[in-house]
């Protein structure tokens, strides 16, 4: 037979369970709450600290080459970076493995520049977006593929046009004559072809002059090397850009 002592464990045992639990839940609750204050009302006076949080968490995606302290950065390197974070509100992984040699990251950058920032002749910032996202799908450089492919996006207002062209079918998707031609040109160039003077002849009845002809073999495989090299990943951003407005974008 149970005694009254034994029955009064018991009890106090449930009563300990039940609290325990209870106290979990409103603590689960708790945090909930916070976080979702965070996000309404603190966010954005914290933006600054958590894209530098973000700096350093993401360091760990490339560990063949880590990524140096911005401490330890030449200044207009470290300037460019920020400027370019501020800009586009985060800051591209490739900027990230190449400071591991700050002399590259310079003429790798002022080379960018003069095929995709200050562009002129024949070529519109669309169609260079687009060269890159074919010769990147031929040699297998994911981050390359995808990141070329937001620009293209937002160059275009074209939201599908470059994730059909890295298929090995891309001549039978919604390209015109022109961009087949081109496409076709870096490809050839891309696959170490002899270029012949039928390859200028079918770009020139396409409209481009020879130095356009100059500029869609100029400007690849590089960053695909050194990409594939350093297993550089793409940003999480770059899936949504051109595909959700900027200001949905930076809430999710």
């Amino acid at each position: 037979m149970n005694s009254p002592a034994s029955h009064i464990n018991v009890n106090i045992y449930e009563c300990s369970n039940i609290y325990l639990f209870q106290s979990l839940i409103h603590i689960i609750i708790f945090l909930i709450c916070v976080y979702f204050f965070y996000i309404f009302f603190f966010s954005k006076y914290f933006s600054k600290y958590s894209s530098k949080l973000r700096y350093f968490i993401e360091k760990d995606f490339f560990m063949r080459y880590p990524v140096p302290d911005k401490k330890n950065l030449p200044f207009d390197i470290v300037e460019l970076m920020e400027k370019v974070e501020q800009k586009g509100g985060f800051l591209p992984n490739v900027f990230k493995v190449l400071v591991h040699c700050p002399a590259e990251f310079r003429t790798f950058f002022s080379n960018y520049n003069v095929y995709f920032t200050f562009v002129t002749g024949g070529l519109s910032k669309a169609d260079r977006e687009l060269i890159v996202v074919a010769t990147s799908a031929h040699n297998h450089c994911l981050y390359c593929v995808v990141s070329h492919s937001a620009l293209h996006r937002i160059y275009s207002k074209k939201p599908v046009l470059a994730d059909q062209v890295p298929s090995k079918n891309f001549t039978k998707h919604n390209l015109s004559a022109r961009e087949k031609a081109m496409l076709d040109f870096a490809l050839a160039v891309c696959w170490s072809e002899t270029v012949t003077e039928e390859h200028l002849s079918t770009l020139e009845a396409h409209g481009f002059d020879r130095e356009d002809i100059w500029d869609i073999a100029a400007f690849f495989a590089l960053s695909n090397r050194m990409a594939r090299l350093t297993d550089l990943r793409p940003n999480a951003e770059f899936y949504n850009m051109g595909r959700v407005p900027r200001d949905t974008e930076k809430s999710l």
